[in-house]
C-alpha cells in the first residue's frame, strides 16, 4: 500500500510544485507587465526634467573635472594637452633649433600640472552655474536632436563668469607649480636672441581658456554618454527622464 501511495504523493508533490512555480511566473510576468505599462506612461513633470538634467551634467562636471585633476589629466590627454600659445609657437622652434628644448618641455609639462591643479576646484563653480537652468530650458535641451545641447547651454550661459572665477584659482596653480618661472625663461631666452621680434603672450589667460576648453570637452563626453548608454544613467531620475526623452 506504501509503495502504492508513495508515487502518488511524489507525482502530486510535483503538481503542488508546478502550480507554485507557474503561479509565481505568473505574478513575475504581471509585476513586469504592470512596471512596463506604467513607464511607458510616465511624463516626467517640470521639476523631473529639470532635476533629470540638472543631474546629469552635475554627473558629466564631476567626472571630467576627477580625471581631469589626476596626474596627466591633461598632459597625457593628446587631444586636451595644453601646448605653447599659438603667437608662441616660433618662440618653441627657435629654442628647439637652438638646443634650448628643454626649457620648452618643462613650460609646457607646468602648463598642464596647473591645469590639473586647478580642474578640481572648478567642478563646484560649474556646479552652481547649472542651478540657475529654468524648466523652460531643461526641456529644451533634454529633447534637443543635438546629443551635447546641454554642455553647449552651460558653455554659452555661463563661460564669461566662469572664466572670471576661474582666472584667478588657474593663475594661483601656476604658481604653485612654477609655470610662470618656467614661462619666464622661455620668453627671456628667445627674446635676448638678436634680431628676434619680442613676444610675451598671456600666460594665465591662455591657459585658462585652454583648461576650460577641456573640461567643457570632458562634459560633452560625459553627457553623449548618458544619453547613448543605458548603464551610464545610474540613478532614478535618470533612467526616468532620459528613458522618457528616448522615445519622444
Amino acid at each position: 500500500m506504501k509503495k502504492i501511495i508513495l508515487p502518488f504523493l511524489f507525482a502530486g508533490s510535483l503538481i503542488m510544485s508546478s502550480c507554485d512555480t507557474l503561479q509565481s511566473v505568473a505574478q513575475t510576468a504581471a509585476e513586469v507587465l504592470t512596471e512596463s505599462s506604467g513607464s511607458s506612461t510616465y511624463t516626467p513633470s517640470s521639476l523631473d526634467m529639470s532635476n533629470g538634467l540638472k543631474s546629469a551634467l552635475n554627473v558629466g562636471i564631476t567626472n571630467g573635472a576627477d580625471r581631469l585633476s589626476q596626474t596627466n589629466g591633461y598632459f597625457g590627454n593628446a587631444l586636451l594637452k595644453i601646448v605653447m600659445p599659438p603667437e608662441a609657437q616660433q618662440v618653441e622652434k627657435t629654442l628647439r633649433d637652438i638646443g634650448a628644448g628643454k626649457l620648452v618641455d618643462d613650460a609646457i609639462l607646468s602648463f598642464n600640472r596647473g591645469a590639473e591643479k586647478a580642474a578640481k576646484e572648478a567642478a563646484p563653480i560649474f556646479i552652481n552655474s547649472i542651478k540657475q537652468m529654468s524648466f523652460n530650458d531643461a526641456k529644451e535641451i533634454l529633447l534637443s536632436n543635438n546629443k551635447t545641447s546641454a554642455t553647449a547651454f552651460l558653455k554659452r550661459t555661463s563661460y564669461t563668469s566662469l572664466e572670471g572665477v576661474f582666472t584667478p584659482v588657474i593663475n594661483n596653480s601656476l604658481k604653485s607649480v612654477n609655470a610662470t618661472k618656467y614661462w619666464g625663461d622661455v620668453i627671456n631666452t628667445y627674446n635676448q636672441i638678436p634680431l628676434v621680434k619680442k613676444v610675451n603672450p598671456d600666460l594665465t589667460a591662455y591657459v585658462t581658456e585652454q583648461a576650460l576648453n577641456g573640461l567643457f570637452k570632458m562634459v560633452e563626453k560625459e553627457e553623449i554618454k548618458i544619453r547613448e548608454n543605458l548603464s551610464a544613467r545610474t540613478t532614478d531620475i535618470l533612467q526616468k527622464v532620459f528613458g522618457w526623452a528616448d522615445k519622444q
